[in-house]
């Protein structure tokens, strides 16, 4: 069978940690194409991986040799980049959040549709164990009624993860439209919506008072309410400077999960008649692991193709995650509970 031919426009932090190996270590995929607008990046990445090097991502969508694309720039661009992509006939994996507003979304769903091809979102969440069993236990009935959740994506910033360090186009807002919220908050909104379904209410506080020299938010807390009452917290940081804080708590009627909360148990139970039951499920990938673990992402991508399935995360997935964040700006500029 021949391999799936892939190309990776942007090559920073992201890329280089997780699309690039990750594609590397599936034996269905071969990478044939990089792009960079700082040269030295992108043939530093094409050396690597025997690949071409572009720096005009427009070139790299006229090669027929490349069947998909993973989608690795500055938020600004990723609507854009993807929407030209799927117009050349390629296959999308799109980073996170997948557009800087609802419109654009929109319109990559539609492109995706209109050229029949595969648009997927990088959330990774929905791929770490202690998740899936956590949406297992839920569905069972075992946890009865879910009342509450509390969810937090913290770590100390990206200027320590970044290509570009304080330099980062994290930082400036024209960029990254958004900050903690669109780097980490996405994620979170994205979890909670796979693990309780979909979200009616969303309120939020959300400030820049941990970074200098930025306009983006660093700290954000949100409220949210499911459609049938569930209610809880979010809060997404660039604050917790000793480290990342990847945790979530489910409160339901008859016992507790915590989710990523302890160093040795990724999932525990704890119920009301005293039974505790501790998962280790294997670790949730940081970005300190070198590329030791995989996210599950890339190789998900690449079947969906294969095998023609829709993706665990559509465009459509990404959009209603989005909502959820642009519905926790909306609020803090109104001051208003915003509904979705």
């Amino acid at each position: 069978m021949s391999k799936l031919k892939v190309g990776v426009i942007g090559c920073g932090s992201i890329a280089r940690h997780r699309h690039l190996p990750e594609y590397q270590l599936n034996a269905a995929v071969e990478i044939v194409a990089v792009c960079d607008i700082v040269p030295e990046r992108a043939e530093e990445m094409a050396t690597l991986y025997h690949a071409t090097a572009f720096t005009d991502y427009q070139e790299l969508l006229k090669s027929a040799e490349v069947d998909a694309i993973s989608v690795c720039l500055p938020n600004y661009l990723h609507a854009p980049v993807s929407i030209a992509a799927l117009n050349a006939g390629k296959h999308v994996l799109c980073e996170k959040p997948m557009a800087t507003s609802k419109e654009e979304a929109e319109a990559m769903i539609a492109a995706a549709k209109a050229n029949d091809k595969k648009l997927m979102i990088a959330h990774n969440q929905r791929f770490v164990a202690s998740h899936q069993k956590a949406k297992e236990i839920i569905e069972s009935g075992k946890l009865g009624k879910v009342y509450s959740f509390k969810t937090t994506f913290g770590h100390p910033g990206p200027e320590g993860w970044s290509v570009d360090g304080a330099n980062s186009w994290f930082f400036k807002k024209e960029q990254a439209f958004i900050g903690a919220m669109g780097d980490l908050g996405v994620h979170k909104a994205d979890l909670l919506r796979y693990l309780l379904g979909e979200f009616s209410e969303v309120g939020a506080f959300v400030e820049t008072n941990a970074k200098q020299n930025t306009d983006v938010d660093d700290n954000a807390v949100c409220i949210l309410r499911t459609a049938d009452g569930v209610i809880g917290t979010l809060a997404a940081s660039w604050a917790y400077v000793t480290g990342d804080d990847n945790s979530t708590t489910i409160y339901g009627e008859k016992g507790i999960l915590k989710l990523e909360s302890d160093p040795e148990y990724s999932l525990i139970e704890e119920y009301r008649n005293g039974e505790s039951v501790y998962h280790k499920l294997g670790k949730i990938q940081t970005n300190e692991d070198g590329g030791q673990s995989k996210t599950h992402v890339i190789d998900h991508f690449v079947t969906s193709i294969l095998e023609n399935k829709e993706p665990l995360i559509t465009g459509e997935e990404g959009k209603k995650s989005l909502e959820i964040i642009l519905a926790a700006l909306e609020s803090y500029e109104t001051k208003k509970i915003v509904s979705l």
